[in-house]
């Protein structure tokens, strides 16, 4: 039996984008979830119309949004095998999903990580805060705890029964580095796979602007030197 393969996607105010994100998701996908977060915009009607399955979280925050998905996922009679996080702004390739759980199907790797890499990123597509904010938080990743990451890139894949060993909590800017972080800790085997980025639709609400920037960088960093005095 082909393995079950759910697609979480957070989304604020991205009804210019989410259809085509939603669009691009391959076939094999048997359920993608847009939770609007808190959206002023028309990105609910736009998902719905698209075929997505959508939540609304009220509480502003990427992982507010994550875990209202994987809540969904909880109440649900049919337990995924794969969950695939993915970004509604249409900056990453949604067909290139196949690529980022093939890992997981074929080497039975528990995460894998779309790494945006430099000859692969559209000019523009990430801003120099968000390269050196990438290089200094998996640098200090690889000096404090050994890893191999190269990217805290939003595209990825992990087997569902290893996100709920993880106990996610972290509501807002560092979702992914929790997620990389307790994954070291626990020894889970991951990898990195090089995916194409492109400039996303509208203006990020966090690289886009300083305060959201910044919080971000805090939150990131905070997360490592947690862990690394655990």
């Amino acid at each position: 039996m082909y393995p079950i393969i759910k697609v979480i996607i957070p989304a604020y105010n991205e009804g210019a984008s989410i259809g085509k994100v939603v669009a691009d998701v391959p076939s094999l996908v048997s359920e993608i979830i847009v939770v609007s977060n808190n959206s002023t915009d028309n990105t609910e009607g736009v998902a719905a119309a698209a075929g997505a399955t959508v939540l609304v979280e009220e509480r502003k925050g990427y992982g507010y949004a994550c875990l209202k998905g994987m809540d969904h996922i909880a109440g649900n009679e049919e337990k995924p095998d794969v969950i695939v996080f993915l970004d509604g702004d249409y900056s990453d390739y949604p067909e290139e999903l196949e690529k980022i759980i093939s890992p997981i199907l074929h080497k039975d790797m528990d995460l894998v990580i779309g790494a945006r890499v430099k000859e692969l990123r559209e000019v523009g597509s990430m801003t120099s805060t968000q390269i050196f904010g990438n290089w200094l938080a998996t640098s200090l990743m690889r000096i404090m705890f050994g890893a191999r990451f190269t990217d805290l890139g939003p595209f990825r894949a992990i087997k569902y029964d290893k996100l709920l060993e993880l106990d996610m909590q972290d509501k807002t800017y560092g979702w992914t580095v929790e997620m990389q972080l307790k994954a070291l800790r626990k020894n889970l085997d991951y990898m990195e796979v090089p995916v194409n980025y492109r400039n996303r639709i509208g203006v990020s609400k966090v690289s886009g602007t300083l305060k959201g920037a910044t919080m971000a960088g805090v939150k990131i960093l905070g997360w490592i030197f947690k862990y690394s005095f655990k």
